[in-house]
């Protein structure tokens, strides 16, 4: 049964967003795929700026997306009556036939580029939403999976996962990324996730071909927030499943980086809010609770160590594991963060510091002494690449790139896996979609857009806005539900003891490990970049999708 309006008014005063984490320091630390994406995560703003319409907005977005998906498929009639002029509006959803290789069984599936209209209550047009759905062939619907897969910033389109790991075709980024020139070439995914599960990669609106209806700043207020995105991506799956016919199927949410702090929120709002059950989450990548991520504060710093030593015994060939990583997870919770809150004016705890991270890390003792023990995320960057003059990746410290400002203390620079991938996973995204999916926009394709990351609002209360508490409820809500995170090893962005710490905070009965397990593979924040972990990932989404099959 759908809560009623004021539960679920209570339920998001209870989840609490903070916009002291609204804006970026820099716009290099952009989404998603990163798919990434977290625009932000590291250097983000703490003006308070409250911006209470972003609540109200969702409980109107709500009652709309209700209203829309007890009406089923008018979509056509609504293309006829957005204010946007025709020949800048989407064309109809286009069907082609495609085939696996032989090497995955010569197996048949339909594709389709669509999008869906979304409308306010009076029955206007306010969005589109695109998105590319792949369907095997002969399956039937009541058993065959379908996975909504998300990517992050907020602002960035759904192509790092469609072309870096999920999709039938993939572009070839190689363990030391990709540069702007490289070809914007797809070739056959061995590991595509097509053999066990359909597939539908969604963009949010100004992301990709998805776009606003009406230059309204109430509507981009309401969609670009934290309670909007969740009410407008709910209604979107709903609408789906509806005119598709899935509601039967088992459904299975994916989501990377911020993308990863949407679907525990999504899959809660579906419960309550649209009547609609979601069988399991893969969450990739992801930050779950802001609170941990402002740089400066102990746990952020903290959660770093065991990334950066990752790195620095990779750099020297050594193997990678959890268990190989378990004295420096168990030094950064526990004496680390005993001599960080002592504060840099204590000489002795400082100096114990240095002690230890230069001994698990190689960095400078110098940087570090003058850091207090607490290296600025940029610093380290700088720092890991100065002896050749170049810069580290924070979304994968093992990747640099070269340094166009070597002299510089510090300062701002273009990431060498984010900024560097950018040209051709547009390009080649462009290109598929026209040339192999036959659909044929008229607009600019936003694989990032930093506008959205920038107006993002937060939400209104002190702290940061977290989705622990949202996993938290669906899990307990319904006991079949199954959930992974994956993260990669030497991502500096998302660290994998950031959700760590969130995940040891539920209880047992929720955390069983045959429900929730926390995975970690070689790479950094698209470690499915690496030829080794995007099989590992797919291996793991098999298993958690045959559990959910044999749940549903």
């Amino acid at each position: 049964m759908p809560l009623s309006a004021s539960s679920n008014r209570r339920r998001e005063d209870e989840a609490g967003e903070s916009p002291r984490f609204r804006r970026p320091v820099r716009t290099v630390l952009t989404g998603a795929l990163l798919g990434l994406v977290l625009l932000s995560p590291i250097e983000a703003a703490r003006t308070v700026v409250a911006q209470e319409a972003s609540r109200q907005g969702q409980e109107a977005s709500r009652q709309s997306g209700q209203a829309e998906a007890s009406q089923g498929g008018g979509q056509r009639q609504q293309r006829q009556t957005g204010s946007e002029p025709a020949d800048l509006r989407l064309p109809a959803p286009v069907t082609t036939n495609h085939s696996l290789s032989e090497a995955l069984g010569a197996l048949k599936y339909k594709a389709t580029a669509g999008s869906i209209v979304l409308s306010d209550q009076a029955g206007r047009p306010t969005a589109e939403i695109a998105y590319v759905a792949y369907v095997l062939d002969g399956q039937d619907p009541a058993t065959r999976p379908i996975a909504f897969a998300f990517n992050g910033g907020p602002g960035a389109a759904s192509a790092y996962l469609h072309f870096g790991a999920m999709g039938p075709q993939r572009l070839a980024f190689g363990n030391q990324g990709q540069g702007p020139s490289s070809p914007p070439v797809l070739t056959d995914n061995p590991e595509t996730w097509l053999p066990f599960t359909d597939l539908v990669f969604v963009d949010p609106v100004g992301t990709g071909y998805s776009r606003f209806l009406r230059d309204d700043q109430d509507l981009r207020q309401q969609f670009w927030s934290v309670n909007g995105d969740v009410a407008v991506l709910s209604r979107f799956v709903t609408r789906y499943l509806t005119e598709n016919d899935r509601l039967r199927s088992p459904k299975v949410l994916v989501g990377e980086s911020y993308g990863g702090f949407r679907v525990p929120k999504i899959a809660r709002a579906l419960q309550g809010d649209y009547g609609v059950g979601i069988n399991g989450l893969y969450i990739i990548s992801p930050v779950l609770d802001f609170n941990l991520k402002a740089d400066g504060l102990p746990f952020s710093t903290a959660a770093r160590l065991p990334s950066l030593v990752a790195a620095a015994r990779a750099a020297k060939g050594e193997p990678i594991t959890r268990e190989g990583l378990a004295e420096v997870e168990a030094y950064a919770l526990g004496d680390y963060l005993v001599d960080v809150l002592k504060g840099p004016r204590d000489k002795a705890a400082v100096a114990r510091i240095v002690d230890r991270v230069h001994e698990f890390t190689g960095l400078d003792r110098d940087f570090l002494t003058r850091s207090g023990g607490q290296p600025d995320m940029s610093d380290v960057a700088r720092e890991l690449g100065r002896p050749r003059a170049e810069v580290a990746s924070y979304y994968d410290a093992l990747i640099t790139g070269l340094d166009q400002d070597p002299w510089s203390a510090r300062g701002g620079f273009d990431d060498p896996v984010l900024d560097a991938s950018m040209a051709p996973l547009t390009s080649a995204a462009v290109d598929y979609t026209r040339r192999v999916l036959k659909y044929e926009v008229n607009r600019p394709y936003e694989l990032l857009n930093g506008e959205i990351n920038r107006r993002w609002s937060w939400g209104t209360r002190r702290e940061g806005p977290e989705a622990g508490r949202d996993l938290r409820a669906a899990m307990a809500l319904d006991p079949s539900m199954t959930v992974v995170v994956m993260h990669g090893f030497t991502d500096l962005v998302t660290p994998y003891l950031e959700t760590r710490l969130v995940l040891d905070r539920l209880p047992a009965t929720i955390a069983d490990p045959e429900r929730l397990r926390l995975e970690v593979v070689p790479g950094g924040h698209m470690f499915y970049t690496r030829d080794e972990s995007r099989k590992a990932l797919r291996d793991s989404a098999e298993r958690l999708f045959k559990a959910a099959g044999r749940k549903s």
